[in-house]
């Protein structure tokens, strides 16, 4: 990463639809090189700050600055010294690899003495040696993700947003893309990427956490999980998650309680016994397993960032 000035800067950075705000004063620096991910509830304002940031969505107030560009005065030029990728594949499927490819590389104005050697860097990229002339509908979804990825990179732009590009795809082939993104940001470009994976959010450099449009939280990986979560938490199993949700909700000396796949994660006051859960299920008719304490993941710091985040609301 460089210690230069932000590749991508924004203060004040703020978009509204009508009454309604999606974006809300937003913050925002990333460096050369840094991966930065994007995190929040859905209609946390994450996709909107994107489009805002790719000179697609003029910002209702504040500035925003792209690759030395100023997103509300200079979209164009901010749009053709970046890559944009979306969670819905903008590829065209009755179109072959090799078509898809040729056909970006015209949008992106890719010089024609070129375009043959970054059409062979996407292929090879994507994995796709071979399949050049097969139709994209017959790809599958890893593959048809790494070729959007390299159509959006044929111009070599030196700052990429991707949002939820992982979006439905498998967890070996999104491994292997995170794979691809640390490539790219070895050799220098600057990558925003919105995801709803928290495993994912430990591949990035620095994580930004949205809500309600406005900043909640920055920091790297190991420095959100050293966040106070103002308790001691601990798991439970349940047959009945939603019934005892519920009641433990509703509990004496519960701060926090949420569904985490299968199991339960109840955050309790330091003064609260977590030995009296149990029976409290019991005495509902809701058998659960005892309590056993465990370390916060990341999605248990955002799962009470946002709970504080919106506590003032509530009041």
């Amino acid at each position: 990463m460089s210690d230069g000035a932000p590749v991508v800067h924004a203060r004040g950075l703020s978009k509204r639809f009508g009454d309604f705000t999606a974006v809300d004063r937003l913050d925002l620096d990333i460096a050369k090189g840094e991966v930065v991910g994007f995190i929040g509830p859905n209609g946390a304002g994450k996709s909107t700050t994107i489009r805002m940031l790719c000179g697609l969505l003029r910002p209702s107030a504040g500035e925003a600055i792209v690759a030395g560009f100023d997103v509300a005065r200079q979209p164009e030029a901010v749009r053709a010294h970046i890559g944009y990728m979306s969670q819905k594949f903008s590829l065209y499927a009755d179109l072959t690899v090799a078509e898809n490819l040729r056909f970006f590389g015209g949008i992106y104005r890719v010089p024609r003495e070129e375009l043959a050697a970054r059409m062979r860097f996407a292929v090879t990229m994507a994995g796709l040696e071979g399949r050049e002339t097969a139709l994209v509908r017959t790809l599958a979804g890893g593959w048809k993700q790494r070729l959007a990825l390299g159509c959006a990179i044929l111009h070599r732009p030196p700052v990429l947003f991707l949002d939820e590009p992982t979006s439905g795809v498998e967890p070996k082939a999104r491994r292997r893309f995170w794979d691809l993104i640390n490539s790219l940001a070895a050799d220098g470009v600057t990558i925003l990427v919105s995801t709803h994976y928290m495993d994912e959010a430990e591949y990035c450099n620095r994580i930004v956490l949205i809500d309600g449009g406005r900043l909640v939280a920055a920091g790297s990986p190991t420095e959100l999980r050293k966040h106070d979560l103002g308790g001691a938490l601990f798991e439970m199993e349940s047959a009945t998650l939603g019934a005892a949700l519920t009641v433990l909700r509703a509990a004496p000396g519960v701060v926090e309680a949420a569904i985490f796949g299968d199991r339960l994660h109840v955050l309790l006051a330091p003064a609260a016994d977590p030995a009296a859960l149990a029976p409290l299920l019991a005495a509902r008719g809701i058998a659960a397993g005892p309590p056993m304490p465990i370390t916060p993941s990341l999605e248990d710091v955002f799962v009470r960032l946002v709970s504080r985040h919106r506590a003032p609301e509530a009041a």
